[in-house]
């Protein structure tokens, strides 16, 4: 080539520009037969990051990497001008360096609603090479551009194929530092964005193992407005559907936390905490939380569909794990709420309810 590519183009393990570029659950992405060797040699662990692999790791292709190598190699520097005025004007305007402040944010400003609807849009301003325009964007002190660059981000990551190349991208540390320092506003999207990005797999380890990712979203639960604390407490529903993730949440001091959102009318808080009292330190916190089993029973009797199901297979777990709960259950009288529940139109909600009066009048309790 008449010009040099680029290092972030090559494989981190062989140091040739990839020509089939994957993403591990690590966030790394790799050449897939240089990755693939490294696996087939019995390797377990990510090559840069040293995180444990899975036994059978995914390999997923890193379409808009891929298609920028593509771009960049048959594009000349004298040539790369004009290419860019081939694309949208807005994104054009996006990436060039000499671009006002104003015009950025008209370009950004129209490009969120252009990719709130267009997949096409979508598509375009990621295989142009402008996420790293919108990251710089996130960094900037300047919260109206902070907050329109997010609204763009979190519409390219409506597409599954961007979820993970936005991660790799680097999207995670800007996203943590938004909900650290943004503004309310701000903050609101960057959770929802996290989110939106932990729908795929890999990604929710990655958020979850990257320093204070979590730590972030729980300060936001406690200390946010309704709107911050609402998706905040979306965003840790969605990385606890990754059990690694769940001690994690827990060791942030979630529980308390979340048991007050709970007491004060958030079911979603509700639904998070049903998923940590599948690990072991989750439901010991909750056993130690004063007033826990009054909250869930207030849930029982006036909650939605989706509450009273979380409620019932909460109460069901810590009791299967103490005694003492069990006879405070009783004390409350949700036997009578769950016979009460035998002909719910939830199917989910009648059969956690038939295991909950199972445990509570069934086996006896281990002590």
């Amino acid at each position: 080539m008449a010009f040099e590519l680029p290092n972030d183009f090559r494989c981190p393990i062989s140091l040739e520009i990839m020509s089939d570029p994957v993403i591990i659950q690590s966030g790394h992405t790799f050449d897939r037969v240089s990755i693939q060797k490294w696996i087939d040699s019995g390797n377990r662990t990510c090559p840069i990051s040293k995180l444990p692999l899975s036994e059978s790791p995914s390999l997923i292709p890193n379409h808009a990497l891929r298609s920028l190598i593509s771009n960049f190699a048959h594009v000349s520097p004298e040539q790369e001008d004009h290419s860019h005025s081939q694309s949208h004007p807005s994104i054009s305007t996006l990436v060039s360096r000499s671009s006002s402040r104003e015009s950025r944010l008209e370009s950004l400003t129209r490009l969120v609603r252009l990719t709130k609807r267009d997949s096409s849009v979508r598509r375009k301003v990621t295989e142009s090479g402008a996420v790293r325009a919108v990251l710089d964007c996130v960094d900037s002190v300047d919260r109206a551009l902070q907050e329109k660059s997010l609204s763009l981000l979190l519409n390219l990551s409506l597409e599954d194929d961007n979820k993970v190349g936005l991660v790799a991208d680097g999207v995670v540390r800007r996203i943590v530092a938004v909900l650290r320092v943004g503004s309310p506003d701000c903050k609101a999207v960057a959770a929802t964005l996290l989110t939106s990005l932990a729908v795929v797999e890999v990604n929710k380890a990655t958020i979850g193992s990257y320093p204070d990712a979590i730590s972030a979203l729980v300060s936001l639960l406690r200390h946010g407005n309704d709107r911050e604390r609402k998706e905040s407490a979306t965003a840790l529903y969605a990385l606890c559907s990754f059990p690694d993730n769940r001690k994690r949440v827990v060791d942030c001091g979630s529980v308390g936390i979340l048991v007050e959102a709970a007491d004060s009318g958030m079911e979603r808080a509700v639904e998070v905490l049903g998923l940590l009292v599948k690990c072991r330190g989750g439901r010991e916190e909750m056993s130690r939380v004063s007033g826990f089993v009054e909250v869930l029973v207030n849930v029982l009797r006036n909650g939605s569909l989706k509450g009273i199901q979380y409620s019932l297979f909460i109460l069901n777990c810590l009791c299967c794990c103490s005694r003492e709960i069990v006879e405070e259950v009783k004390r409350e009288g949700v036997v009578e709420i769950c016979f009460g529940l035998e002909d719910n139109e939830s199917e989910k909600v009648r059969r956690n309810a038939t295991n909950l009066v199972h445990t509570l009048l069934g086996n006896p309790m281990e002590a």
